[in-house]
């Protein structure tokens, strides 16, 4: 199954994006596709021994668009080139069309404005000289019509394809007024001056004006959505010092390569990410976690491309480059989660497949029934003119990725990525979220802390033996014992046997010594009696200290306890999220009394203790089963299928790759603080997006019925179609403009 990217061109309104969809949407080995009006990209997942992508552009294009594959090592500014050419274009469109639109309007109109300081020179006077009124009107439209001809072009190819859009109603409203306005010049050329009334070439022109005024401010509007993406892009450098032979080379980043040796100098920009080999130095990677405190780094230590280097040098070599960067990666998921569709979205869809041919025979409805009832054709050319005009497809297609775009955007900005819009909604009604202990809610980096024996077992060899067999393992619990031993220069001895048993702990011999390493569980399945030291094991799990069982020959040897320090962050996060009415537990293979101490000083009451990592995703299952909405918190391999089980996965950044694929929420910081704050974003941009929603069906249910004369009927005004023309571009705009006050977004402090 392929799965690929294409930039679509030509589309003017969400009547646009459902057209694609459907086209493309029944095309044999096509399996999804979703198309974002906002972004002007499709995702399209295809069977590629049924179909290739040369097909589906093809198709595309014969529906009356453009589409071209997106290319991963496209350059950062190209977008951002083409959308201020875009928006330079559409400025010049609108400043043409107003040098022409203004006066026509003021000749159009000057006669019947009795207050006008500077009144319309005799020659041009209606009553008097109608055909030179009428000509210059001709010659003031015709400039006007050439910078909107798109509007036609567009259009009526829209038409002819069978799927008309915001432009065809445009073109078919213009045109209307345009050729009944010819045919009037022609009465009025034949003798007819009365004909002077069916003049509506200024309806025409300033219908045209508005509405390239409102594509301008869309598209700078568009353009302030993406913001965050285009900050990213921008803070990749554009070369690197890399030393050859003992040299330093300047070249390009897209010539650097796994391997070489690089040098940053202070207050400079890492290119690609490495591991430290000479220097120390402090990095702010603020642009990666969204924590302005630089991070201390020394030979070893991981950097990443884009983060800045503060005031030390450093060599280090390039383990990542290119689209596999930690940056490349978000602006990737990023793009991807910005192109992507809520469920929310879905009602706005449907509507918008059948919204044009709808407001079509709605204005052929309404033309005909004033006409029949006895008003003039004037009259009633107006009604279907205004109406063409008043309704916006814009406003539905953009009201729902305009929000996505810019709450994700903003979520990359404080280090929290959102992976799509179905996350993006489904976090907002979480009602329970269970946290993984070790490494989320406590720092991940234990201590040993106390060493009991038995009679007979010193302390340094049950340490030295305990380190020894721990070496092998790659358990947090291990590392703490492997590195004290480490602190007290004992020497580790070969193990001859090596045995892991998931959740429970190891089996080694070392020495010709049999030896059991583990918790209390495995000490009870192997017959193994804990009397001698089952008081202080209890005493140490009540402090929260992790009791590690070593038995020696099928005996009791002693316990190596370690702690795991509480992040600082913890509390604080949990009662958050507990003031704003989620229930809280925490998940842990650590055995119930440690577990139950580190939940105490965190304040959570729900603790799931002792559970082996393949039966986290079981107790997700048993929530979920209650009818809960859960989301997982978690950081480890172990956490992978509970996070993938739970509504929402969230996975800290801290954390390992499996985790973080396996996640729907990724917090590049280990600071909780983030996991309230990534539901109060979800909340807030769904807000936004039902508000958007309601507005733009709020627009077209009012504004149609009165374009149709429904105000007229009761003795109300009727509506101008050069005012229907300002309120159309002006709801695009306004579901836009309330988008970006998510940009306003704040984070808890």
């Amino acid at each position: 199954m392929g799965k690929d990217t294409l930039k679509i061109t030509g589309m003017t309104c969400a009547a646009c994006s459902a057209r694609i969809e459907k086209v493309i949407g029944k095309m044999e080995g096509v399996d999804e596709i979703s198309v974002n009006l906002a972004t002007e990209k499709a995702v399209i997942s295809f069977d590629q021994e049924k179909t290739n992508l040369n097909e589906i552009i093809e198709r595309i294009g014969k529906a009356g668009y453009g589409a071209s594959e997106v290319k991963e090592k496209k350059l950062v500014d190209e977008d951002k080139l083409q959308k201020e050419r875009e928006i330079r274009t559409l400025w010049t469109k609108f400043a043409v069309s107003a040098i022409f639109a203004v006066p026509l309007l003021y000749v159009a109109m000057g006669s019947m404005i009795w207050w006008l300081r500077f009144p319309i020179p005799s020659f041009l006077d209606p009553m008097q000289f109608p055909l030179n009124y009428s000509i210059l009107q001709i010659v003031l439209t015709i400039p006007i019509v050439i910078a909107g001809y798109r509007f036609y072009t567009v259009g009526y190819k829209a038409i002819i394809n069978r799927s008309p859009n915001m432009d065809s109603l445009i073109a078919m409203g213009t045109t209307a007024a345009i050729v009944y306005s010819l045919y009037s010049v022609y009465e009025i050329a034949n003798g007819n001056f009365h004909a002077v009334e069916g003049l509506y070439f200024e309806t025409a022109g300033v219908i045209i004006t508005l509405i390239l005024l409102g594509k301008f401010l869309e598209s700078v509007t568009k353009g302030r959505t993406s913001e965050a993406i285009k900050k990213l892009m921008g803070l990749a450098p554009k070369t690197a010092i890399v030393i050859r032979d003992g040299k330093e080379y300047e070249v390009p980043i897209e010539e650097v390569e796994i391997g070489h040796i690089i040098l940053v100098k202070p207050g400079e920009k890492i290119p690609v990410d490495g591991v430290v080999l000479e220097g120390n130095t402090s990095i702010d990677e603020s642009m990666l976690t969204g924590e302005s405190i630089p991070v201390e780094k020394k030979t070893g230590d991981q950097v990443y491309a884009a983060s800045l280097n503060k005031n030390g040098m450093i060599h280090f070599e390039a383990t990542k480059v290119g689209g596999d960067t930690a940056l490349a990666q978000i602006i990737k998921l990023v793009e991807e989660a910005q192109g992507s569709k809520a469920p929310i979205a879905q009602m706005a869809d449907i509507v918008s497949g059948y919204f044009v041919p709808i407001v079509f025979g709605i204005a052929v409805v309404s033309f005909l029934a004033w006409f029949i009832g006895g008003e003039s054709l004037v009259f009633s050319l107006t009604i279907f003119i205004a109406i063409l005009v008043i309704a916006c497809p814009c406003a539905l297609g953009l009201a729902t990725p305009t929000a996505i775009m810019v709450g994700t955007g903003k979520g990359a900005e404080y280090g929290i990525l959102i992976k799509g819009g179905e996350a993006l909604e489904t976090t907002h009604k979480i009602n329970t979220i269970i946290f993984d202990k070790t490494g989320t809610i406590t720092e991940g980096k234990p201590e040993v802390t106390d060493i009991l024996t038995i009679t007979g077992v010193e302390r340094n060899q049950l340490l030295q033996l305990a380190a020894s067999a721990e070496k092998g393992s790659e358990h947090p619990l291990g590392e703490a014992i492997v590195n004290e031993a480490e602190k007290e220069n004992l020497e580790l001895s070969k193990v001859d046997h090596f045995n892991a048993i998931p959740g429970h702990g190891i089996e080694v011999e070392i020495l010709g010594i049999p030896m059991i390493l583990g918790n209390k569980k495995l000490m009870t399945e192997r017959n193994i009696s804990l009397s001698e030291l089952e008081q202080a094991s209890n005493s140490l799990a009540e402090e929260g200290k992790t009791p590690m069982y070593i038995a020696m020959n099928q005996k009791i040897a002693g316990i190596i306890a370690v702690a795991d320090v509480v992040k600082a962050s913890s509390v604080k996060a949990i009662e958050k999220l507990q003031s704003m009415g989620l229930e809280v537990a925490m998940i842990t293979g650590d055995n119930r009394r440690t577990a139950e101490a580190i939940a105490k000083q965190v304040g959570i009451v729900q603790v799931l203790a002792e559970v082996l990592p393949q039966d986290k995703s079981n107790e997700v299952k048993k929530l979920q089963a209650e009818g809960r909405k859960v989301a997982m918190v978690g950081d480890g391999i172990n956490d992978a299928p509970a996070l993938a089980q739970a509504d929402i996965g969230i996975a800290i950044g801290s954390g390992t790759d499996v985790a973080m694929e396996s996640a729907d929420i990724v917090l590049m910081r280990s600071d909780l603080m983030d996991v309230p704050t990534a539901i109060q974003l979800s909340k807030s941009t769904i807000r936004n997006i039902k508000q958007n929603l309601f507005w733009a069906f709020a627009y077209n249910v009012i504004g149609i019925p009165i374009a149709a004369g429904l105000l007229h009927l009761f003795g109300g005004p009727l509506l101008n179609p050069i005012f229907a023309a300002a309120a159309m571009s002006l709801s695009s705009v306004s579901v836009l403009a309330n988008a970006l006050r998510l940009k306003r977004f704040k984070p808890y402090k």
